[in-house]
């Protein structure tokens, strides 16, 4: 029987999943997977840094909902990629890594890189081991591909010793991980005959949507379930856009009052963490349906009327049957949702210069495609888009999550672009978080992927400064240099670049940027004394 080095049997493993797009930064311990990915035609996307080829491998996954793949090289090409491994487990990204590791043979006396990479990544992951031998490779590859999927989804981590590595074994072959998901499990009967009952009898329900929607493929049960029942929706993560935002049963801006007002909630893929104050934004007589792909690990804060477990379009198709809600309860969210919008206005036309954040977004909406992918890296700015950004298809919001990682907009965006190149990708930015991830605009130009960029360029770190100040009366830490011409770096680079200092420049800028046919980036000053109105980012 014919044999092959493992980095070639684990490059058909990916192939026969039906993946062929790998993240990475070069490393000599990936050399074998490197020519393996060459002769399988595997495409290999080289980043400048691995915290953004993980990242961007997460970014394939949240757009295409296969695994993203990522390899790493090993000791420092792993704990690079760590902050992006721990928001993929928090955001269950189905994200498979793969990693370098020293040689098996001289383990313990002193290898470069030698580092056990598995007792650190597998409190991540869903599934982490090391090889070994050469022909265990393809076998833990199938293994890891298959957990990234789940339910839930989440990382899958398989490290290979480079003697193994460039060894060889024979090619079991076979269907791909991929071809035979496992069926999903159906939610409780009981709880979901208690489900339809609360349904029933609610005259204020709402359904509050989260990523878990987009990973379980639930969006079109869910939209269809809201426009039978008459059930306004509000969304956030990747859910966001499941019903487009000038739906009549799209909420946003109405959140607050829905939430607090409601009589039923229909908690659909989202955790109830702080995003949703720890529950505390239902009313204390709300009852609550909470459906998921799984049971979560964390007790709720609030008592659960009915748990959902399992399948969710197929939950959610079950609880489409019935009456109508009565509709003075939408008309009163849309009074408030209107209210609300209208109150925007000041902002949205203010003249300052620097900028009010409210203005940025204001000229860049009308740019949007309705189904542009807009990604989010920044916290006081990304906060502003959070609210004022429209959304219009799901899976096309992508955020850090709540693991809050500054640095993964460049490589969200390189993968949403490479994933659907015929979609316009926009990257909204802190200028906080441009210092940690700027020379991936090198990685956009080298391997010619058209995003556009507009960076909200404040001089602060804004999230902290204005908090800080607030409880002390002053701030540390908190200052970046202001107006640095983020613009000349990405020129430097070999991109397009603009800055702009008062809100008539704004639009024409943001034109060129799009008509530029570079990766691009709007350098916007903002005005540091704005700052986002929140109770808390600690949360």
């Amino acid at each position: 029987m014919d044999t092959l080095h493992a980095g070639r049997l684990a490059a058909r493993r990916l192939r026969a999943a039906g993946l062929d797009t790998v993240f990475t930064l070069s490393g000599g311990h990936l050399f074998s997977f490197y020519d393996g990915c060459r002769a399988e035609d595997i495409r290999l996307i080289d980043t400048r840094h691995e915290q953004t080829a993980a990242f961007a491998a997460e970014g394939w996954a949240k757009v295409t909902r296969d695994p993203g793949v990522a390899a790493l090289t090993a000791g420092p090409g792993i704990t690079n990629g760590m902050s992006a491994i721990a928001a993929a487990a928090q955001n269950g990204s189905p994200l498979l890594v793969l990693g370098g590791r020293a040689p098996a043979g001289r383990w313990g006396m002193g290898s470069l890189q030698e580092i056990d990479h598995v007792p650190f990544v597998a409190p991540l992951a869903r599934f982490a081991a090391t090889a070994e031998s050469s022909a265990a490779v393809p076998g833990l590859i199938d293994t890891a591909l298959r957990a990234t999927l789940g339910p839930p989804s989440g990382v899958g981590f398989v490290d290979i010793p480079l003697d193994h590595a460039f060894g060889e074994a024979a090619d079991p072959g076979g269907p791909g991980a991929l071809s035979a998901p496992p069926d999903p499990t159906p939610a409780d009967g009981a709880a979901l005959q208690r489900a339809v009952e609360l349904l029933a009898g609610a005259r204020r329900p709402v359904i509050m949507a989260g990523t878990n929607v987009w990973w379980g493929r639930a969006e079109a049960a869910l939209r269809e379930l809201a426009e039978r029942r008459g059930i306004p929706v509000l969304a956030n993560g990747m859910a966001r856009g499941v019903l487009p935002a000038d739906h009549e049963l799209a909420f946003s801006r109405a959140r607050s009052r829905a939430l607090a007002e409601a009589d039923v909630a229909l908690v659909v893929g989202v955790p109830m963490d702080f995003r949703l104050g720890f529950g505390a934004v239902f009313g204390a007589d709300t009852a609550l349906i909470v459906a998921d792909r799984v049971e979560p690990e964390r007790p709720s804060p609030r008592a659960v009327a009915a748990g959902l477990y399992g399948d969710l379009a197929a939950t959610l198709t079950a609880l489409a049957d019935g009456a109508p809600a009565p509709r003075d309860w939408t008309a009163t969210l849309r009074e408030t949702e209107t209210a609300a919008r209208e109150s925007e206005r000041d902002e949205f036309t203010d003249e300052r210069a620097p900028l009010h954040p409210m203005r940025v977004y204001a000229e860049l909406a009308p740019l949007l495609d309705r189904d542009a992918i807009v990604v989010i890296d920044g916290g006081d700015f990304g906060s502003y888009a959070g609210r004022l950004i429209d959304s219009h298809v799901p899976g096309a919001w992508l955020d850090s999550g709540p693991f809050g990682c500054l640095g993964s907009g460049p490589g969200y965006a390189l993968a949403a672009k490479l994933a659907r190149p015929h979609r316009q990708v926009v990257l909204l930015q802190g200028d906080g978080a441009f210092g940690f991830s700027g020379m991936e605009w090198d990685t956009l130009v080298r391997h010619g992927v058209q995003v556009v960029s507009v960076i909200g360029n404040n001089g602060i770190w804004g999230l902290e400064k204005h908090p800080m100040e607030a409880i002390y009366g002053y701030s540390v830490v908190a200052e970046l240099a202001p107006g640095t011409r983020y613009d000349t770096v990405v020129e430097a680079l070999g991109g397009h670049g603009e800055l702009v200092r008062r809100p008539a420049e704004l639009r024409p800028a943001l034109r060129r940027a799009f008509d530029s046919g570079r990766p691009a980036v709007v350098n916007v000053l903002t005005d540091p004394a704005v700052a986002y109105p929140r109770r808390s980012n600690l949360g």
